[in-house]
């Protein structure tokens, strides 16, 4: 008889199907019109009805199928009794066909953490930018980030009536990752993918001192990485203590499953234990190949401005 799937393997299918549903969630919200817009620290700090839904939708879902499971969400919500509409108990059985990697075999439920951003990009899913937006549910086991999730609700918005909206990328570490094109950047070029919504002089600073060839402004952690991932941007670089491990873990799995690197601007790892903070104030470093020639280029003024 078979044995059966690794928990690994069925946390990451679980956390596909329970990514669609959130989808679904992102989509209808939108539909109704009505975003619930809630100011967090600010104007750029926002958080709908959404965000909302779907980090309880997510928790709810994972925790109620692995109970031993960390669970780390962006939103801080009362833990009211989640309605049954919003709990997702399907599982994608393409992964679980997938032979866990030997190293991972052995986990057991209490040693995973998983970092939930229900809507990143939200900004811009307030502002009608909905390629932006992204859900991520990233995996991390011995602090380290080895599994991840990414839905794009609205990938394929502008292709027409008849096409096919959304779409669902996943990766394993010793995998690889999958539902997209893996596609390089044009050899030679440097196209800088940066943030939209959070500039600042030193993220200025530091993108100039690169030299780029073009720059590109969008909102989104997840959004960022899939422009690597589909050679549409060289490095994603920022200059700036933003960024939270929620935005970092699901697409630091799936780039580093396909060989490409993610750092703060020191070049150190990102750690993804419960215990951890949540920030991550000395920035982000990444690509998909030549990691080394960004590194080599960060101004040392732009490094001792951010503290790790």
């Amino acid at each position: 008889s078979m044995a059966s799937p690794a928990l690994l393997m069925r946390v990451v299918a679980s956390a596909y199907s329970v990514a669609e549903k959130a989808a679904t969630i992102v989509r209808n919200v939108m539909a109704t019109g009505d975003l619930g817009i809630v100011e967090k620290t600010g104007a750029n700090d926002l958080q709908t009805k959404a965000d909302r839904l779907v980090q309880m939708s997510i928790c709810a879902s994972l925790a109620r199928k692995f109970p031993k499971v960390t669970i780390i969400g962006e939103e801080e919500l009362p833990t009211d009794e989640v309605t049954e509409e919003l709990i997702e108990d399907g599982h994608c059985e393409e992964i679980l066909k997938k032979t866990c990697p030997a190293q991972y075999t052995g986990i057991k439920e209490e040693e995973l953490v998983i970092w939930v951003d229900p809507l990143d990009g939200t900004k811009e899913y307030t502002e009608g930018l909905l390629d932006h937006v992204t859900v991520l549910i990233g995996i991390a086991y011995g602090g380290k980030a080895i599994a991840g999730v990414i839905n794009q609700p609205y990938y394929n918005y502008e292709a027409g009536t008849d096409a096919v909206l959304g779409r669902t990328i996943w990766g394993v570490l010793g995998i690889g990752a999958f539902g997209f094109q893996l596609t390089e950047a044009p050899a030679g070029k440097h196209i800088i993918i940066t943030t939209r919504s959070h500039s600042s002089t030193l993220v200025n600073d530091c993108i100039s001192a690169l030299n780029p060839d073009s720059i590109i402004r969008v909102g989104g952690a997840g959004n960022k990485i899939i422009q690597l991932i589909e050679g549409k941007a060289s490095a994603y670089v920022f200059a700036s203590p933003g960024c939270k491990k929620w935005d970092t873990c699901a697409p630091e799995a799936i780039l580093h499953a396909v060989g490409g690197k993610i750092t703060d601007i020191h070049g150190n790892s990102f750690q993804y234990n419960k215990e951890v903070k949540h920030m991550n104030s000395a920035g982000v470093l990444a690509t998909l190949r030549n990691y080394d020639y960004y590194a080599s280029r960060i101004p040392n003024t732009v490094k001792q401005s951010l503290v790790p």
